[in-house]
């Protein structure tokens, strides 16, 4: 038998790692907090809200127990929503302390906590106690869910300070369609995965109002740049943003129809309020929370970051999209380097 994980979150993502992890001949338990989910998952093996036609493992364990998902563990891997990730944890580390159980800690998830503008893993080592976590790392990278159950060829970057920690994720991980790179560039690769639902956004928002491709690539490679600003302004290594957590995460979250955050800002470039985006997406949008996070962000340390200012204005100031990107065209020329 291999390593004990509890997988926290049966989203899409989350329940496609934990079949991953079972295919590689781990022992996995996946939590929800809903009851319902939990039922179909062990009763008929599907989650057909997140995943469609597609029939999970029998060997893997689904509950809505937090103590009993965690229970004699070696990993466990955080997919929850961003903004539930701390209430989670909280509840995670009381278990922990109260049984003396030590574990490796990963996360999945992609964003930056509201109000306090934290990475996750800087959330992670907050409410979790040094005493009981052995390590802490990310798992990031261009990953659509609905194309890795199908096997589709995946390459992702797991980072951490702990490059032994890394190297065993790594292999919990890797298959032959399934590959993973280590880091120990945990901002680099934690700022690339939250921002880049931003840039999403404003992909899905410039074809909804009808611009091709010149537009995407020019959105896409603007909005990388004010990414790198950003991470490397809390030290990242600017070479992070041109790997697999930065460009490449920008490319396939900006481009795919299977991204929610692109499906969103599709919906926005239509006329649809965000109020209405929000209610029939039926899922969490990363970008939307991520967006303001960043935002402010940037004003409080100075980064210049015109491309999330200008989706910023439009998602919480009812900015019009057209006039905001007449305004961002027209902005001062300069150098491409800036």
């Amino acid at each position: 038998m291999g390593k004990k994980i509890a997988v926290l979150g049966a989203g899409s993502w989350g329940s496609v790692l934990a079949s991953l992890l079972d295919e590689n001949g781990s022992d996995v338990k996946l939590w929800s907090y809903n009851p319902g989910q939990v039922k179909e998952f062990n009763e008929r093996h599907t989650n057909s809200k997140y995943i469609k036609n597609f029939t999970f493992s029998e060997s893997i364990v689904a509950t809505n127990d937090l103590a009993e998902a965690v229970d004699n563990v070696d990993y466990i891997l955080f997919v929850v929503p961003t903004q539930a990730t701390r209430s989670v944890a909280e509840q995670v580390a009381a278990i922990l302390n109260k049984r003396n159980q030590q574990v490796n800690i990963i996360h999945a998830s992609k964003g930056i906590e509201e109000k306090t503008y934290l990475r996750l893993s800087q959330v992670l080592s907050q409410e979790i106690n040094p005493q009981n976590r052995k390590s802490i790392s990310v798992l990031s990278g261009p990953s659509q869910a609905e194309d890795v159950v199908t096997k589709d060829i995946t390459l992702v970057t797991v980072a951490s300070d702990n490059q032994r920690a890394a190297k065993e994720i790594q292999d919990l991980f890797m298959n032959h369609y399934f590959r993973v790179y280590t880091s120990d560039d945990v901002i680099g690769v934690e700022i690339g995965a939250a921002l880049k639902n931003i840039i999403a956004l404003g992909a899905g928002a410039l074809y909804g109002l009808g611009y091709k491709d010149n537009a995407k690539a020019a959105l896409m490679t603007r909005g990388l740049a004010e990414i790198s600003r950003l991470g490397t302004s809390f030290g990242a290594n600017p070479l992070t943003f041109t790997g697999l957590s930065g460009v490449g995460d920008v490319i396939v979250t900006a481009t795919s129809t299977n991204s929610r955050n692109w499906r969103a800002g599709n919906e926005l470039g239509k006329g649809k309020s965000l109020k209405e985006v929000i209610e029939n997406m039926g899922m969490v949008i990363e970008g939307i929370a991520t967006t303001r996070a960043a935002y402010e962000l940037s004003k409080k340390r100075g980064v210049e970051m015109p491309i999330t200012s200008a989706i910023y204005h439009v998602l919480y100031d009812g900015a019009d999209i057209k006039e905001t990107i007449n305004a961002l065209m027209t902005r001062e020329g300069r150098s491409e380097i800036e």
